[in-house]
Parts: C-alpha cells; sequence; structure tokens
C-alpha cells in the first residue's frame, strides 16, 4: 500500500517548473510574521527549508537574515532556485530528499516547511527535525486548503464536470469549519502525523488565517495541473477534465475565486 511519500509521488513538480512558481499562492504575511514572533533568536540565524520548492516562501527568511539551506528533492526545482537566490549570499541548495541529506545535529534555529511536509515519512522526519535544532530551536509547518464552496453556482457545475471526467475514486472535497483544521485528523491529513509533542516537541500551538484568490480561467487550469492527483491522470481523462472546468468557468463570466485557510503549526525544542 502506498504511504504518499513515496519518492515518485514527490517529482511531478519538477516537471512544471516555471508554472508552479508563477500559480501557487504565497503565505500571508501574517503567517509569516507570527513565525518570527515564536523563534527565539541570537544574533545568528540559521534555518532550514523542506522541500523548498521554487522558493514560494524562501525570501521572507533570507530577507529576515537566516541563512537559509534548501533542501530540494527535485533537480530543476533545485535548479530553479540556486538562479532564483543567487544574489543572496545566505543561501544554499541541497538536491536531495530529506530523509537521505545527511545534517549535522543540534545546527539550526529554525526548521520549516511549506506545504512539504506531507511529502516527508513523518516517523524519520520528526525525530531528525527534533535532533537537527539546537536547543529552543523552532519546528514551523505550514500549508494552505483549498475550501470548498458548497452551494456556489460556478462551484457545483465544476462538481459535475469531475463526477464525469476524473476517473480515479472521486470523493467531493468536504467543507470544514476553520476550527477543524486544528483538529489531530486533520493535522494527519495535511503533515501526515497529528501531534508534534508525541515527537518531543513543547509549546506546540496552531494559527489559521484565511485568504481568497481570484483566477481566469486558463490560470484556475493552470492551478490544477500543478496537482499531483491531476498530474497522474490518463492524458485523455486529464484534456477532458480541464476542459469542462475551463468551460464552465467561461460560462459563468470568465473568473472563480477561490477560498483558502492556512494553517501554520510550531513546536519548539526544550531539551
Amino acid at each position: 500500500m502506498e504511504k504518499g511519500w513515496e519518492i515518485e509521488n514527490r517529482m511531478h513538480f519538477d516537471e512544471i517548473v516555471s508554472i508552479y512558481d508563477r500559480i501557487r499562492p504565497k503565505y500571508p504575511d501574517k503567517l509569516i510574521s507570527d513565525i518570527f514572533n515564536y523563534v527565539n533568536l541570537n544574533d545568528n540565524k540559521k534555518a532550514l527549508e523542506i522541500g523548498a520548492g521554487t522558493g514560494k516562501a524562501t525570501t521572507s527568511f533570507l530577507d529576515a537574515g537566516y541563512a537559509v539551506t534548501a533542501v530540494e528533492i527535485g533537480a530543476n526545482m533545485a535548479e530553479f532556485l540556486q538562479e532564483q537566490f543567487k544574489c543572496y549570499k545566505n543561501f544554499e541548495v541541497i538536491n536531495n530528499s530529506f530523509e537521505k541529506t545527511s545534517l549535522k545535529n543540534n545546527t539550526y534555529d529554525l526548521i520549516y516547511a511549506a506545504t512539504a511536509f506531507h511529502w516527508v515519512d513523518a516517523e524519520i522526519g520528526c525525530p531528525k527535525v527534533f535532533s537537527l535544532l539546537k536547543t529552543c530551536g523552532t519546528f514551523a509547518l505550514f500549508r494552505y486548503n483549498t475550501v470548498p464552496a458548497d452551494g456556489d453556482a460556478l462551484y457545483e457545475e465544476i462538481q459535475n464536470v469531475y463526477k464525469e471526467y476524473f476517473h480515479k475514486p472521486y470523493v467531493r472535497p468536504i467543507k470544514k469549519s476553520k476550527d477543524e483544521y486544528k483538529n489531530p485528523s486533520e493535522i494527519q491529513r495535511g503533515f501526515r502525523f497529528d501531534n508534534l509533542e508525541k515527537f518531543g516537541f513543547s509549546d506546540v500551538t496552531m494559527k489559521l488565517y484565511n485568504a481568497t484568490r481570484t483566477f481566469s480561467a486558463d490560470d484556475y487550469i493552470s492551478l490544477l495541473d500543478t496537482f499531483s492527483d491531476h498530474r497522474t491522470l490518463c492524458d485523455s481523462d486529464r484534456a477532458a477534465l480541464y476542459n469542462g472546468v475551463r468551460e464552465t468557468i467561461l460560462k459563468h463570466g470568465g473568473q472563480i475565486s477561490v477560498d483558502y485557510v492556512f494553517q501554520l503549526y510550531m513546536g519548539r525544542k526544550c531539551k
């Protein structure tokens, strides 16, 4: 049975680097500032980013003065990162999986992952993070979740398109209240484990943030094509799905608004 973090499942994004960088959402400024407010800092700010992708979160930490080591499994993504941040002297990229990367223990003030830790085996990843952090160091996990627009005419028609063309076991997304994202079941769904405390972390906290983004029909299709479950559809099913969604959006005025809930889940190494 697949766990979800198998190497082949992590490599879909390496084929679509420029699209991924352009279309995936940025993280709210308040979320980033809340990380900075939580971290106990000395003069040496050393950070490790797990699964950096194209650096959607990286700039904020570099600009804050962190020396960032980015671990990224995709060769094309790693090359993009090197070029994207070549003007920063406080940045390096390691092209490898986090689990296989050799790093020195008790080294980092902050380790973070932005919509990436669900690709890591948490039973390996969380103890490794704990060992790599300095005492009082912070582990910050953050991600975004799309909120289903139940009852909205455009959303409902798109769901009908999925029923017709998403030729895999299709489960309609369930709308949740904001506070439900704090539940262990939602932490498990988003990060592949349900509690930081069981790995030794203290001062554990979860914060949530709302955001909305509007897409044109073509940009929304580009967004869908960055989702791993969509990319694993056969070519004919994927083309039919995308065409159906695009035509539905155009019929409703050519734009679609998407609501997001961002989760920020943090803990501290206190021993």
